[in-house]
């Protein structure tokens, strides 16, 4: 399930330049039409946060991720920036819900294991993109159109929703949960962190072929390759971040997280040549991978509320910096530039340094 969910994502981050030279849309047009999917979000905050507590995880996620994948063809039907917006509005309504779903089994099994997996877990999301990325590439080679591409996944969607829906634990809630809970302090300081690094994340999927293409003048098949560096050590990453956590603790794991983060977000906007942009992407993926998967552990070990409405809200806060963040690339490319843009997302990176700091974990 984390797989698909993260196959769906990176295979619309694989052609969002393809749909911006189609439609005509300048960076920041591109800014502004990406703004949809963090509204779509916030529409279904309260939503997610409720269902989960009526029907259960199992089946939100079964019919979120069914629907997502469905959304996922309407971005390649759109004929327009009109449709488009609206498209992307309901992919960041299921995103939501499909996140919160996901993480809750994650959290579940983490729980009969009893020991870090989780950020394993977010290991496989990062694979799919990795996987996507290369899709995408693929695709973009032979000249096969969005729709076509995207029709694709959703059949591999199908197909994988019906082998693995039998096997996610069936968590039926009888008690009638709140339609909407505001997180505790602790609770939003993990929210706070996760938001941090997420828009560094949600930076780097929708604009690192766009960053390489025109501030680093990448030619042909190169125009990926950061994108292509970047999942690749975020996804190594998470597969030794929970060993690395047990072992120095997670102040400590955070704290490196965004340094990392920042470090190279600086690097590529210095040096914004092939080999060093790509090597700042990759301690950029190197910071990314741990944050999110460690903060939605802890806060499904949450002591003040159930784990499927603790992590409704941290990560709700979370993602949206992973929709926020592109949109705002897009505005200030629009004023100043790319990398004036990226700058900027690398404060957010010194950020999770400082919070991880001040914070009690």
């Amino acid at each position: 399930m984390f797989f698909m969910t993260g196959l769906c994502f990176a295979s619309w981050a694989s052609r969002i330049a393809t749909i911006q030279q189609d439609l005509g849309l300048s960076d920041a047009a591109l800014g502004g039409v990406l703004f949809a999917t963090p509204v779509g979000l916030m529409a279904s905050l309260p939503f997610s946060g409720w269902i989960i507590t009526k029907i259960g995880s199992r089946k939100l996620l079964i019919a979120a991720l069914i629907v997502y994948a469905c959304c996922l063809v309407t971005l390649g039907l759109a004929q327009n920036t009109f449709q488009l917006i609206i498209c992307l509005a309901f992919f960041g309504f299921s995103s939501n819900a499909v996140n919160i779903s996901v993480n809750t089994q994650a959290v579940a099994a983490e729980e009969l294991y009893q020991k870090p997996i989780l950020a394993s877990f977010h290991g496989l999301w990062s694979l799919a993109g990795f996987a996507g990325a290369g899709i995408g590439t693929f695709m973009i080679g032979k000249q096969i159109i969005p729709l076509h591409h995207f029709s694709i996944i959703f059949a591999l969607i199908i197909i994988a929703v019906a082998v693995t829906s039998g096997y996610l634990k069936n968590d039926k809630v009888t008690s009638s949960g709140p339609v909407f809970v505001l997180p505790d302090n602790s609770l939003i300081k993990l929210g706070i962190i996760a938001f941090c690094s997420m828009i560094c994340e949600g930076a780097m999927f929708d604009w690192s072929v766009i960053y390489f293409k025109k501030v680093v003048f990448a030619q042909g098949a190169w125009m990926g390759a950061g994108y292509t560096a970047f999942m690749l050590t975020m996804a190594g990453g998470r597969f030794i971040a929970d060993w690395f956590a047990h072992r120095f603790g997670l102040k400590r794991t955070l704290q490196l997280s965004g340094m990392l983060t920042a470090t190279g977000l600086i690097l590529a906007v210095v040096f914004p040549y092939i080999y060093t942009a790509m090597a700042g992407f990759l301690l950029v993926g190197f910071g990314v991978s741990s944050v999110v998967p460690l903060v939605y552990s802890a806060a499904g070990k949450s002591k003040t509320m159930s784990a499927g409405v603790a992590l409704a809200a941290v990560s709700t806060i979370g993602f949206m910096g992973f929709l926020v963040g592109p949109p705002i690339i897009g505005f200030i490319a629009g004023l100043a530039s790319l990398r004036a843009s990226f700058t900027l997302i690398a404060a957010m990176g010194i950020c999770v340094t400082v919070f991880a700091t001040k914070a009690k974990i």
